[in-house]
């Protein structure tokens, strides 16, 4: 058997190195892991899949489902980390006799661990090109295959593999050095004259420049794969980025694809970067348009997760819009608002925190904040960072502009990403939040069977089965109100052409109950005692006419709840 691989998390893989890792996983545990592609980019690479399961005690469609994502956006690299990360974790905790290692084992003997560690292998490759672009997605041009013929194109001028901000000196700019930290550049103030000010260019190349004026062109990869999910899709003209029609993007389209016929999957988690903070659903209604009881399970769930993390947890809605007047809308509204599963968006890290900057405004913050936060933000490069975060300014002839500087902030090693020796602190944060979440999912368990002789060859079969998990079968009332999934299905497989076994009462295939989990409905306070004790059981009954000493198979399923089979001996 090949040996167990070491993945280094303090750095980022290249599609191809990527893909040697993942299958080195399934190489040394063919038993816990395998490797599917669920399609193909638009360059051609493939996009896998990590199927994380105890193949022993079943397989991986049987059982009930935790998925998990990373790199939808091109740049957001420490999202692909998590997911190693939690990878190697479970691997290696499996079979271990310590406190993680038996709650490991129970998860993958019971539950199945669905892993895409990189959703958008183009868009990460050409952010890890040796002369990188940052684009927000896709590669494919869109919305239209034209290239500039003018106006400047982000990227990196200086071949120092990052991509920073040009200073120019300018009467009419915007922008001044910090009187005591001539570093740092900040707005210039409203009537302000007479002193020293600059323009600031994103670091780019500049086609028929005409001497005066300087457009930063959109980037020709204008697509945003997590705007092209079906449910809550928008137009171009509402949602920039959407795609020309739902799911019309091949990344988006294998994602979709591969969830839609695995119903098994009761939660999600999707990683991105950046701002440390975890996001709840939902993105286009407000927590009052929510249904009760899946806001308080969401609001459970989260607290777990700020309290595992020290993330805070927070509402999309309410807390994290790009603009007051825009709506946000992503693969949140598909997993949760449309299918009814469980589903939050992680954004890993906030440089933010590091440096002792209280931010509760999120995105408000980007738009303006106090020129002291940007000095802690300086000391924290200074300090932790090697004066890395924040690149000293230097000078350089640019083919188009003459004589510039290059510095400022690192946005993509330092903002959208940590640092090489941060990035493991940082994801180490969520595995044991992730098995708690996995761990709850609902659980269809065998309780007994029965088989009573009613005659010399009629038999009655009773089969009783409980949902063992935290969360019930159906995981939210969304599910329920979408009409996503169905109650317990029994079923009784006769053999067919034996004319001496036959169904005298009940159904060959019959649905039972939406079985509810252990989750309490109320507080041991709450005056209003429970209908319904047992919700978590239900039983199937057929009668059958046999010969004795037949043995006749029997199963029971819920989509996200997994499945039951057994056999009784009609005796």
């Amino acid at each position: 058997m090949a040996s167990l691989p070491t993945p280094r998390f303090d750095q980022f893989y290249r599609h191809e190195e990527l893909t040697q890792l993942l299958f080195s996983y399934a190489e040394a545990l063919p038993n816990l892991v395998s490797v599917r592609s669920i399609g193909k980019s638009h360059e051609g690479r493939d996009i896998w899949v990590v199927v994380l399961t105890n193949t022993a005690s079943g397989i991986d469609v049987d059982k009930p489902a935790f998925w998990l994502d990373g790199n939808i956006h091109a740049a957001e690299l420490t999202a692909c980390t998590a997911c190693l990360y939690y990878l190697h974790q479970l691997v290696t905790s499996f079979g271990e006799s310590d406190e993680l290692g038996r709650q490991v084992t129970h998860l993958l003997d019971t539950r199945v661990i669905y892993m895409v560690p990189r959703l958008n292998p183009d868009g990460a490759e050409l952010a890890l090109a040796d002369r990188p672009r940052h684009i927000r997605s896709s590669v494919r041009p869109y919305p239209y295959a034209d290239e500039p013929v003018d106006g400047l194109t982000i990227e990196d001028v200086d071949g120092d593999g990052r991509i920073l901000t040009m200073r120019v000196p300018d009467p009419h700019g915007g922008w001044k050095k910090h009187a005591d930290e001539p570093r740092l550049m900040v707005q210039r103030e409203p009537g302000e004259y007479g002193g020293e000010y600059f323009r600031l260019i994103p670091e780019g190349f500049v086609k028929a420049h005409n001497g005066l004026t300087v457009t930063v062109n959109k980037d020709r990869e204008g697509l945003d794969l997590n705007r092209n999910f079906p449910s809550e899709w928008r137009q171009e003209f509402k949602q920039v980025g959407a795609g020309p029609y739902p799911a019309s993007e091949p990344e988006v389209r294998a994602m979709v694809d591969f969830i839609a016929s695995h119903p098994n999957i009761g939660a999600a988690i999707s990683y991105h970067t950046h701002s440390g903070v975890i996001l709840r659903p939902m993105g286009t209604q407000s927590d009052d348009d929510m249904i009760a009881e899946d806001l308080w399970c969401y609001k459970r769930f989260s607290e777990l997760g700020a309290k595992a993390t020290g993330y805070p947890a927070i509402s999309i809605w309410h807390e994290f819009k790009y603009h007051p007047k825009d709506v946000i809308s992503g693969t949140q509204d598909w997993i949760y608002e449309h299918l009814g599963a469980l589903f939050w968006v992680v954004e890993l890290w906030s440089p933010n925190r590091e440096a002792g900057v209280e931010n509760t405004r999120w995105i408000e913050w980007y738009r303006d904040h106090p020129v002291e936060d940007d000095l802690k933000l300086l000391k924290w490069s200074d300090e932790q960072c090697g004066g890395q975060a924040h690149v000293d300014w230097t000078p350089f002839h640019h083919p188009q502009l003459g004589a510039v500087e290059i510095g400022g902030w690192d946005k993509m090693n330092y903002w959208r990403n940590p640092p090489p020796a941060l990035r493991e602190r940082e994801v180490a944060r969520f595995p044991a939040w992730m098995n708690q979440i996995a761990l709850s999912l609902p659980r269809l368990e065998l309780l007994r069977t029965e088989v009573r002789a009613l005659g010399p060859d009629s038999w009655r079969i009773r089969l009783a089965v409980a949902n063992s998990g935290y969360l019930p079968a159906y995981v939210t009332r969304r599910a329920l109100e979408r009409k996503i999934v169905r109650g317990v299905m029994f079923e009784i497989h006769l053999p067919s052409g034996n004319p001496e076994i036959s169904l005298i009462a009940g159904k060959e295939r019959m649905e039972g109950p939406q079985l509810e989990g252990h989750a309490p409905q109320a507080s041991l306070l709450s005056f209003l005692p429970p209908r319904e004790v047992t919700a978590d059981r239900a039983v199937g009954e057929w009668i059958v006419r046999a010969p004795k000493g037949t043995r006749l198979a029997l199963s029971a399923s819920a989509e996200r709840a997994g499945v039951v089979r057994t056999e009784v001996s009609l005796d």
